[in-house]
């Protein structure tokens, strides 16, 4: 029943940056965690940034100090602020959230496509 639905994806020049945006909509458990992941062809669907509704983050290093993750609980959104970006930031950016009730369960969006490239 629950759905993420990411937005904000794009081509855009090496150093631009790119605002991601996630809604998750049905019955979700108010006490969660929201964020990022970021799969390349070829590599591992790896952690970018994720955002407890207590506002407790955490960032892979690779974006840290360029990336900003932000959430707005009243609507269940997400936000990823993607500046200064890099080649190797391309990848495919699914959005995610965990929840521990009834049941400990992730959910995540279909993804959103992210291309650096000049």
């Amino acid at each position: 029943q629950v759905q993420l639905v990411e937005s904000g994806g794009g081509l855009v020049q090496p150093g631009g940056s790119l605002r991601l945006s996630c809604a998750a909509s049905g019955s979700i458990f108010g006490i969660n965690t929201m964020g990022w992941y970021r799969q390349a062809p070829g590599k591992e669907r790896d952690l970018v940034a994720t955002m407890t509704s207590g506002s407790r983050t955490n960032y892979a290093d690779s974006v840290k100090d360029r990336f900003t993750i932000s959430r707005d609980n009243a609507k269940n959104t997400v936000y990823l602020q993607m500046n200064s970006l890099k080649p190797e930031d391309t990848a495919v950016y699914y959005c995610y959230c965990y929840t521990p009730y009834p049941y400990a369960v992730t959910y995540w969006g279909k993804g959103t496509l992210v291309t650096v490239s000049s």
